[in-house]
């Protein structure tokens, strides 16, 4: 099966470490980077796709961050 996570972050180099520690883990880049303003908090945020196959099964309790 395939998992998908979105990773978001304030833009700061914690977006950069959650980013790497995924792909260290296993997790490959899906897609492009997103970056948008927050109005409600007045700062930028990063976004980006990651997935990654595993052998499991689906249910809504996967700890996606865990795998």
């Amino acid at each position: 099966m395939k998992l998908y996570r979105l990773l978001t972050e304030d833009d700061t180099a914690a977006f950069c470490h959650k980013v790497s520690e995924a792909l260290s883990k296993g997790w490959e880049l899906y897609g492009s980077p997103t970056y948008a303003f927050d109005h409600a908090n007045g700062v930028m945020r990063c976004g980006q796709a990651v997935t990654k196959e595993a052998n499991v099964a689906y249910s809504p309790d996967l700890k996606l961050g865990q795998q």
